[in-house]
């Protein structure tokens, strides 16, 4: 009898687990070596093939489960309901992140007591875009609307999530007039999750080597320099996304941990290995589809929302750095400077669709709020690889959470109407 094949849940989470012995065996190398260079080339091929493929899928996904997901909804205010839910999740835990950040970086207070003429090499060679609030705010709105072919040839997820949701709507209002196009669209969506499916099988070697080339490339002596600030942040997101987003989504669903992380362990892993939410995104759809029984509907506006706009890890990153580099050049925030933070951050953490280096442009936005020098954003860039593999887990962990809240409250106030 032949032996049973591992489920791709066990396959990935070997993947993984070799994947970083993998890249600390390779990171032991010689750093001339042609043992060394040979193998994280080798990853790098296997790895980035991965992330294309995903990335191939990603605009046909999302517009397609948004624009037939919200047309597949029965009636108006079930979209009305889903709006509002989606939003007040999404606002409600991106805000606990940050005020976890902002706590806990007050507590332990990371950067006092650093030398920052230590980092002033690197400070003196950063050179990054920097925006006022008001500019983000108006590239920012500007990036929504935008031509849907041009935002779909560059990749642009949420200029095109706003488009299907137009689609969407205008498929409902039609009526029995948009069925056919409805009906090829829902096959359109079919034939994508096909192509997802296969895309997965390849998703073991994808992971560990992805895995295997962030822990080659690490500097260990350089996460020590900075220990107090790297704990300070991974102990916070971890608290946010192993501790206070189950326990939300266990209050309001009855959905246990355990039961969560079995589920949406393939997200999980992808998320931490890819760092990117987008290029994750058709795993965590077929994860709160498949695994947890989300309505398409749902789930299909949910996810590629969230995708984009919800994340708490960021967030809480942002917070801590801000007040990381004030410690570090002595800056004492009072209250109303850290409200300040508080709020940016929150802003920040949408993200700046169209801007080159996005991450690193809206992480200037909180520096300069507060009157914290841009330059010292050179600081974290070394380490910013490394923390953003936990702060993407998060971000897709909320995504999937958000998604069963909705279904969660959405079915029970129907229940009740």
């Amino acid at each position: 009898m032949a032996a049973m094949k591992p489920s791709l849940n066990v396959q990935i989470l070997v993947a993984a687990v070799s994947g970083v012995l993998l890249g600390c065996w390779l990171g032991g190398l010689p750093a001339d070596g042609a043992l060394r260079a040979g193998g994280l080339l080798a990853c790098d091929i296997v790895g980035g093939v991965f992330v294309d493929l995903l990335k191939m899928v990603l605009v046909p996904l999302v517009f397609l489960s948004i624009a037939a997901g919200v047309a597949n909804l029965s009636a108006h205010e079930h979209m009305h309901r889903i709006w509002r839910v989606t939003l007040a999740f999404f606002l409600f835990t991106t805000a606990l992140s940050v005020a976890e950040g902002l706590l806990v970086s007050n507590w332990f207070r990371p950067g006092a007591g650093l030398d920052v003429s230590l980092f002033r090499d690197a400070m003196g060679h950063y050179q990054g875009q920097q925006l006022s609030l008001g500019e983000f705010g108006d590239k920012f709105i500007h990036s929504l609307f935008m031509n849907p072919v041009k935002a779909m040839a560059q990749g642009d997820v949420l200029a095109t999530v706003i488009f299907a949701l137009f689609v969407g709507v205008a498929l409902v209002a039609s009526g029995e007039r948009a069925a056919g196009l409805l009906r090829l669209m829902n096959e359109a969506w079919g034939l994508v999750m096909l192509i997802v499916g296969w895309i997965m099988r390849l998703a073991p070697f994808g992971i560990a080597a992805l895995l295997a080339k962030l822990a080659a490339s690490q500097d260990a002596a350089l996460l020590v320099s900075l220990g107090k600030f790297v704990a300070v942040v991974l102990g916070s997101v971890l608290f946010h996304g192993f501790v206070v987003l189950p326990g939300i989504l266990y209050v309001l669903t009855g959905v246990t941990p355990a039961a969560f992380l079995r589920g949406g362990r393939e997200a999980l892993i992808t998320a931490f290995a890819t760092s990117s939410s987008s290029a994750t995104l058709p795993v965590t759809l077929g994860c709160t589809q498949h695994q947890f029984k989300v309505d398409p509907g749902i789930a299909g506006f949910v996810v590629p929302l969230g995708a984009t706009v919800n994340m708490d890890g960021t967030a809480l990153y942002e917070a801590a750095a801000a007040l990381f580099v004030a410690n570090l050049v002595g800056v004492e925030l009072n209250l109303a400077q850290q409200l300040v933070v508080f709020f940016t951050a929150m802003l920040a953490a949408i993200g700046a669709p169209g801007i080159p280096s996005a991450g690193m442009v809206t992480m200037v936005m909180v520096l300069q709020a507060v009157g914290l020098p841009a330059e010292a954003i050179a600081i974290l860039l070394p380490i910013d690889r490394f923390l953003d593999a936990f702060r993407t887990m998060v971000n897709v962990e909320g995504d999937m959470i958000g998604s069963l809240v909705v279904q969660r409250v959405v079915r029970s106030a129907s229940a009740k109407t």
